[in-house]
């Protein structure tokens, strides 16, 4: 509980001067460890702002315990779709904790993301969130930088550090066994890009699923682009070669739309002729699409507030290691409904 002086309001910067025996700024000089102050000074000035519990991010005693209350993030795509997500539950989970966050943008440059590592390290940073904007997993930074390091999104490939990421593969589970329970069987897959995990993980689950139940996707499993014009194309690819289905896996939003915009130019019925889905649930397609898109979300804002969370438990000296696979979350709108 805060301490309260004398006239029974709680303690400010003053109080804590005035009981230390010191000016206003000395007292300042003290709580943010400034030079050119004698450690009998600073120790004054802590014991004062412990006494009267002043501490209004916790500064002083971050201080006492040699820590900063600062963290190093470090992003790769600072405007991305997925990052920015990631951001904003990190710096949630890290405010509730009253920790400061410092943000970097390394722009996917290797080199440049290293150079703002050591420039966050100089700055007395307890430990460093590296974010990446896509899932596939990227070189360790190494483990001598004394102080914690936690990999967002794009985990380290070395298991010793920890990462966290969201799970692609019960993704793809997640969306053939959404169709099966709509009552379809003739299920079609529509790629993204192959160089990416994401889609590799999303047909490793899907495939998995439909192999339980004793089905064979619906045609060949095609990849391209992350693009509306890749979902048209391979969608009139498999109307032109006679394949028989009755639903579509779309590993993208904008795959989805550009299946969904094919299926209505041949006079096909959403959901009632096929079934689409999407990932990644992007609101300016889910529902803007006609019918409304269903769609999976990858839960970045989920993945950021866990990262933030073991990244705290690291500082506290309890670290995780390997990678921890957030679930995803499929939210149905209108073009998976069950058939009748």
């Amino acid at each position: 509980m805060m301490s309260q002086t004398p006239t029974g309001r709680s303690a400010r910067l003053e109080d804590v001067a005035a009981l230390a025996g010191v000016s206003l700024a000395t007292a300042s000089k003290a709580l943010h460890n400034k030079p050119r102050i004698s450690d009998d000074t600073k120790q004054r000035v802590l014991d004062a702002a412990r006494q009267l519990n002043y501490s209004p991010n916790k500064l002083a005693q971050s201080l006492a315990r040699g820590t900063s209350g600062l963290i190093g993030l470090v992003t790769s795509d600072l405007q991305g779709r997925f990052s920015t997500p990631i951001l904003i539950g990190a710096e949630n989970e890290l405010r509730a904790q009253s920790t400061s966050v410092l943000l970097a943008n390394a722009r996917g440059d290797v080199a440049l993301e290293r150079q703002h590592v050591e420039k966050l390290l100089s700055l007395k940073v307890d430990g460093l969130l590296i974010v990446q904007r896509e899932t596939n997993p990227r070189p360790s930074l190494g483990q001598d930088w004394g102080v914690p390091l936690v990999y967002v999104y794009g985990p380290s490939t070395n298991t010793d550090d920890c990462s966290v990421t969201c799970d692609n593969v019960d993704a793809g589970r997640m969306a053939v066994n959404h169709l099966i329970s709509c009552g379809r069987r003739h299920i079609a897959i529509i790629g993204g890009d192959e160089t990416y995990t994401a889609a590799t993980d999303r047909t490793k689950g899907a495939l998995e699923a439909l192999a339980e139940l004793g089905i064979q996707p619906a045609g060949p499993v095609r990849y391209g682009k992350w693009e509306e014009g890749w979902g048209r194309a391979a969608t009139r690819l498999l109307l032109d070669q006679g394949v028989k289905f009755d639903a579509v896996v779309c590993q993208s939003d904008q795959l989805a739309r550009g299946c969904i915009d094919v299926l209505k130019q041949q006079g096909l019925a959403i959901p009632d002729d096929v079934a689409v889905i999407g990932h990644d649930n992007w609101s300016v397609l889910t529902s803007g699409s006609r019918p409304s898109l269903t769609s999976i979300d990858n839960e970045t804002e989920a993945i950021g507030r866990r990262a933030a969370r073991y990244l705290m438990d690291a500082i506290d000296g309890n670290p995780h290691h390997g990678v921890d696979y957030v679930p995803c979350r499929l939210i149905q709108r209108e073009s998976t409904l069950p058939l009748d």
